[in-house]
């Protein structure tokens, strides 16, 4: 029985796969997967229907499945003019927001779904976790999307929003816990400031930062172990 922990998939089924492959995941493994699922790789809902189907897979909400479930009821809808008429500029905004962030892969496979193919899609978005609180060995870990925005040490994890939760990068500079190791996705180890080993999985003051870019030319997928420590990836994207 072993626990992983992967982030940002971000479509790249095939990678996805690979790593499952190399790290031999068993039905008695869980496998947490920090969110992201969705958006600019070519396959973000044949990914997030995989996830669906596995058991052992404990999924977390990202800022693309916050955007996707903005959207996806009003994009299930028939084009006519009663439809047009509700489209506010509220509703215009987030489809304009999520374009921006890459939506059109999970459009277009989503639409493709049958009607209750879309339904079951977005009811398993309406019930990702936001964070999780593990123990593995002698250690304790946070995980979740983004990181802990404006983080006070006098904070509870309950007094965060949602959007300084999975909008609002890790600051890694700060150690939030003592005793807590914070893992993280949403900023690429590429974009982290003074990391000297991009693309993989960054280490400092007690975080895990594991969103190794998978979505971006040469990034890859990662996953960790948290019995071991080990660190798993897929081949380099070629994009």
């Amino acid at each position: 029985m072993s626990t992983y922990v992967i982030s940002d998939i971000h479509g790249q089924y095939d990678m996805f796969m690979e790593l499952l492959d190399k790290i031999k995941l068993k039905e008695t493994d869980t496998i947490y997967i920090l969110g992201d699922v969705l958006d600019r790789g070519p396959h973000p809902i044949k990914t997030l229907r995989k996830l669906m189907e596995m058991p052992n897979a404990i999924c977390m909400v990202g800022n693309h499945e916050f955007m996707a479930l903005e959207c996806l009821e009003f994009l299930m809808k028939e084009i006519t003019d009663k439809s047009i008429e509700e489209l506010d500029e509220t509703m215009l905004d987030n489809l304009v927001t999520w374009q921006y962030n890459g939506s059109k892969t999970t459009i277009d496979e989503f639409r493709k779904l049958d009607t209750e193919g879309q339904m079951g899609v977005i009811d398993f978005i309406k019930e990702l976790l936001i964070y999780e609180e593990v123990s593995v060995g002698d250690k304790d870990y946070l995980l979740v999307h983004a990181g802990l925005g404006n983080y006070s040490p006098q904070k509870d994890i309950e007094d965060y929003s949602l959007h300084e939760l999975i909008w609002t990068r890790a600051d890694y500079d700060v150690q939030y816990f003592e005793d807590t190791y914070v893992i993280t996705g949403h900023t690429p180890t590429q974009m982290i400031k003074d990391n000297p080993d991009p693309g993989f999985i960054f280490r400092r003051n007690n975080h895990i930062a594991i969103d190794c870019g998978a979505s971006y030319p040469g990034g890859r997928l990662a996953a960790i172990c948290l019995d071991t420590g080990e660190e798993y990836y897929s081949a380099p994207a070629v994009i």
